[in-house]
């Protein structure tokens, strides 16, 4: 073969290979790229608005504004003044209410489980619930169109040490027919087979309850809320350390202080009716120290 011919076949298969050589490694490498290179879809950040709205949300009723109620942390006290925005909802829940006799709002109180319950109610979120209604309450609207609960939840939105808007309102149809009267009477059995008693140290009183204690709370607010015509009697009693006289007078204080104390947990002072027995039904020995702390109580039933 000539060295032309030599040359000239050298060539082509340099041709070959290096055509066979890009096919094989420059395509893939072509492919990788594009592949590893193409966009990514943006994930569109949502930013959590900074407020938690006010909303009344019922059959013939909408109303939402982005200000709210608000209370401090550990705190079931609201915050005061309330915004315009707000009491305009409150004006047009009243409004509804007065056209709706039987509709009913189960205002639901929320705090975190973090936050400390200095309150004599079951919790803070019941407590909360009930400041709630009675500043509805104090704003016109009926009291007898409102039920409380309270639940304690994980987190809940804040401003600093503010919560804001830890409630919620769940409108129900007040139905005469759905509670019969035999579940009331039968709560009205428990209350006053098992009383709530609070006990008083040689004329002092006390506000801290325990959790059995502010359950019974908790059923007489429930009971009162339920039958119109209820009325909660609230009976004073002393050991029998000094005149009888002074015993019947501390005695009513003792009862006056039951009342005042069951009216900021929810109870209209004016269905509360106060009695004093003094000294004269004992339940414990007056000759013995326990005797005597055990008959300075106020006893609180329904009537």
């Amino acid at each position: 073969m000539s060295k032309k011919a030599l040359y000239l076949l050298g060539i082509a298969i340099t041709i070959i290979l290096g055509a066979y050589l890009y096919l094989k490694f420059c395509c893939n490498c072509s492919e990788k790229i594009t592949t590893d290179d193409t966009p990514k879809a943006a994930v569109p950040t949502v930013q959590e608005p900074n407020f938690v709205p006010f909303v009344l949300n019922g059959p013939g009723i909408e109303y939402q504004t982005n200000d709210n109620l608000k209370f401090l942390k550990n705190s079931a006290t609201l915050i005061m003044p309330v915004s315009d925005s707000v009491i305009n909802g409150i004006q047009k829940l009243k409004s509804f209410l007065v056209s709706n006799p039987k509709q009913k709002i189960v205002i639901t109180g929320y705090a975190t489980s973090d936050e400390t319950n200095s309150t004599t109610f079951e919790n803070l979120g019941l407590a909360r619930a009930n400041e709630v209604k009675n500043y509805f309450v104090s704003e016109g609207l009926s009291e007898k169109q409102f039920s409380t609960k309270g639940e304690i939840i994980d987190k809940w939105k804040m401003s600093a040490d503010t919560l804001l808007g830890p409630s919620n309102y769940t409108f129900e149809t007040i139905d005469s027919t759905s509670t019969s009267t035999d579940e009331w009477t039968a709560l009205k059995d428990k209350i006053n087979a098992d009383p709530l008693v609070l006990h008083f140290n040689t004329n002092q009183s006390r506000e801290t309850l325990t959790s059995l204690e502010k359950q019974k709370v908790a059923d007489i607010v429930k009971y009162t809320e339920n039958v119109k015509d209820a009325v909660v009697l609230a009976v004073g009693h002393s050991d029998n350390v000094g005149n009888r006289d002074s015993n019947i007078v501390l005695g009513q204080k003792r009862a006056e202080f039951s009342k005042n104390y069951l009216s900021k947990n929810g109870i209209d002072p004016a269905r509360i009716e106060t009695q004093s027995k003094g000294p004269d039904e004992p339940i414990g020995d007056n000759n013995t120290s326990e005797g005597k702390a055990s008959n300075r109580r106020t006893v609180i039933t329904i009537k």
